[in-house]
């Protein structure tokens, strides 16, 4: 064996061991970096609050667009009178919808992509035939003006999916006067937690 060799082999031994060292602090830094067991209980209360305040966003999740679905992916997603609504602007009978009768504290969301529209609270009965609301959440959704029966009504529609919902109207009670005649398929009912 050389002394070359001997040398390099000894100056290899003192790398490893500064590397060793090295490692060492680091991982003792990483080790006091860690949160203890009362940081870590409260981000997972953190997280589960916040898990169940986006429980809307579970149900659409971010992944789709709405917007770019196709006309056979929207029929293999919605029941037959749901899509005529939402995607033919059809009109269902009246008197027909369950949600006529829905008096529970909650959210009328768009049967189509889940976006709430409606809180409970803003519901009255218009005795038309359809779940009537005297206002919508903000931003939640568009409006059009729609000629179909010859005469110019306001068309509103999902914001997110872009679904007919109704037409609103000027006849509704205070405080804004409007009636937002809204199709029962068109619409799912998400109860207020307990």
């Amino acid at each position: 064996m050389s002394p070359t060799r001997s040398m390099s082999g000894a100056a290899d031994f003192f790398a490893v061991e500064r590397n060793r060292a090295a490692i060492a602090s680091v991982s003792s830094d990483m080790r006091a970096a860690l949160p203890d067991r009362r940081r870590l209980l409260s981000l997972g209360a953190g997280a589960a609050a916040f898990a169940l305040s986006a429980r809307f966003a579970a149900a659409a999740p971010a992944a789709v667009d709405w917007r770019r679905l196709s006309d056979a992916e929207w029929r293999r997603r919605l029941p037959g009178p749901s899509y005529a609504v939402l995607r033919q602007e059809a009109t269902e009978r009246p008197y027909t919808s369950a949600l006529l009768e829905e008096h529970r504290p909650g959210t009328f969301v768009c049967a189509g992509c889940s976006l709430p529209l409606f809180k409970s609270d803003w519901k009255f009965d218009s005795r038309t035939g359809w779940p009537s609301f005297y206002t919508a959440i903000k931003g939640a959704v568009g409006r059009k003006t729609d000629f179909k029966i010859g005469v110019p009504r306001t068309e509103y529609h999902c914001a997110r999916c872009l679904g007919h919902q109704g037409h609103v109207f000027r006849d509704g009670p205070r405080p804004t006067g409007l009636r937002y005649c809204n199709n029962g398929v068109a619409l799912r009912f998400m109860p207020a937690a307990a």
